[in-house]
């Protein structure tokens, strides 16, 4: 016998109480079997937790063997790498050379947007502007097959349709960018977070006589489980001052990394504490200070959005379930009542 037949005959035979039409007993044990997948999907989120910055040590270890690399290894040879890591990117460069689309002022704001959604790969630019011309072409093809060949959606218009096409042509233009934007935004916000505990991270290894960049070294390590992208930009930041000719350099690449005012600030006192040998710890103390009131003025922010956030969600989902307990009860008794009334009857 097929599953439906037994299911429909089980549910015929073993029919509950109602309310509002609705069986009781299998709402029931639908909220049951989601409540228990939902204990479990939180059981194995725990039981298989890992290392935030497992991945990351790994990432950097190779950054910092690319550096080493940079200095030991012929030029040939680095060329010879190199290449045979960029074929795909080389033969997406020389079909956009071809099309006369490929500027170097794009690249360059793609490569900035990668590094700061925390893609390293500055190849993967190439490929961002690809699939800029790429994707549309694909979405738009399914889209047509979609709505003219399969007639998918056979009652729209023919207006309908063409706007159905155009969103579909712009939904793939702007699919690698949104995505760039999405991580970057987050990583952004992750590290914004992290920012004021740094600094004073920073000011204690500075006034307990640490270099800077054993300061860094060191922040990063203790900040890798609480903000992991912020320990990963600070252990690189340490990894290119301990490499770079100019400690200058290794602070301006970690504002180019990191698409913050608070960085860039950060950045500008240790470029003229470097340069005028003011003390750090006085400078650094200040801007922690500085960055705190931010955070709590954006916390306060937020908590003041909250009530006028709170209506359409307390208007849509809890005074409806709220309504249902309390007259619920009443509305079974009243209609239990007229029943028997009308059997009387």
């Amino acid at each position: 016998m097929p599953i439906s037949l037994l299911i429909t005959s089980f549910s015929a035979t073993q029919s509950g109480p109602k309310l509002l039409g609705v069986d009781v007993i299998w709402v029931a044990t639908i909220l049951a079997a989601v409540g228990v997948f939902a204990v479990l999907i939180a059981l194995y989120g725990i039981l298989t937790v890992r290392d935030p910055m497992a991945k990351r040590v790994k990432a950097l270890n190779e950054r910092r063997e690319q550096l080493k690399a940079g200095i030991t290894v012929s030029p040939n040879k680095r060329r010879a790498k190199l290449v045979r890591r960029s074929e795909t990117t080389d033969r997406m460069r020389n079909i956009l050379d071809r099309l006369k689309v490929l500027q170097d002022e794009q690249i360059t704001v793609v490569q900035q947007n990668l590094a700061q959604a925390g893609i390293r790969s500055k190849d993967l630019a190439v490929a961002v502007i690809f699939g800029r011309m790429v994707l549309p072409i694909a979405f738009g093809l399914i889209a047509a097959f979609m709505i003219y060949v399969v007639e998918y959606f056979p009652d729209w218009s023919s207006n309908k349709r063409a706007m159905a096409m155009m969103a579909a042509l712009i939904l793939g233009y702007k699919a690698p960018d949104l995505y760039v934007q999405n991580k970057k935004t987050k990583r952004t916000d992750a590290i914004r977070k992290g920012i004021p505990d740094a600094l004073d991270l920073l000011v204690i290894c500075a006034e307990a006589g640490l270099t800077i960049d054993a300061a860094f070294a060191r922040v990063s390590r203790e900040l890798g489980r609480a903000y992991p992208e912020l320990g990963e930009e600070f252990a690189l930041t340490s990894i290119e001052m301990s490499f770079l000719t100019e400690r200058r350099q290794a602070f301006e690449n970690l504002a180019y990394r990191v698409d913050l005012e608070a960085i860039k600030g950060v950045v500008t006192t240790l470029i003229q504490t470097e340069k005028y040998g003011t003390p750090l710890a006085s400078a650094l103390r200040v801007l922690s200070a500085e960055f705190r009131n931010e955070r709590m003025m954006r916390a306060e922010e937020k908590a003041a959005k909250l009530p006028a956030i709170m209506t359409v969600p307390l208007i849509m989902f809890i005074l409806p379930v709220l309504f249902i307990v309390i007259l619920g009860p009443a509305a079974c008794s009243m209609a239990d009542a007229l029943g028997e009334g009308g059997a009387f009857g």
